[in-house]
């Protein structure tokens, strides 16, 4: 079994999500809350997706191809390697971080993709306490400023941005780049 990054093309991530739990597929789209229009035109908070057509899938690489016929919109992000293109899959570690991350669905988490941070300039923390006890990421500052965000990171496809996290809650894993 793998996590296999895909799209559900044209914004049905959820019509992708429900059908696959119905037929007992372990999927993931991240969520977060949102104020959209409803019907008597107040705005309503709801759950909407994050990341715009995004869908984690568990499954083999068999069971793939044979959800795919079933499902034509659901396409796999790929990476080039070696002059071809490659499913991207998540290490189920990393998968497990960042549903539980996305889980708390709280209102001060951003979502950004991989290129809008620059990862490889942080340190490796782990968060110790609070909502997000235990979750591992990358220490960045955004837009220059002097704020402490942490990044979880699940690469190539999408990162989250965690609220600004003080000194206290930080436990850092790598001391090669250490600047808090």
């Amino acid at each position: 079994m793998l996590w296999f990054a895909m799209s559900a093309t044209f914004g049905r991530e959820m019509k992708a999500k429900e059908f696959l739990e119905n037929n007992n597929v372990r999927c993931f789209v991240p969520l977060r809350y949102q104020l959209v229009k409803g019907r008597s035109k107040d705005k309503v908070r709801k759950l909407v997706p994050a990341v715009s057509n995004l869908v984690f899938v568990n499954a083999t690489r068999d069971s793939i191809k044979i959800l795919k016929t079933k499902l034509p919109y659901l396409q796999y992000h790929t990476r080039p390697e070696g002059g071809k293109n490659i499913p991207v899959t998540v290490p189920s570690a990393q998968m497990e971080q960042f549903i539980a991350a996305c889980n708390t669905y709280n209102e001060k988490m951003t979502f950004v993709r991989p290129d809008e941070i620059k990862l490889s300039e942080g340190t490796r923390i782990r968060i110790v306490g609070g909502a997000f006890d235990g979750i591992e990421g990358t220490f960045i500052r955004i837009d220059k400023g002097k704020q402490k965000h942490v990044v979880i990171n699940v690469d190539r496809i999408a990162a989250i941005v965690l609220a600004k996290v003080n000194d206290g809650y930080i436990q850092v894993l790598d001391n090669n780049n250490v600047s808090i």
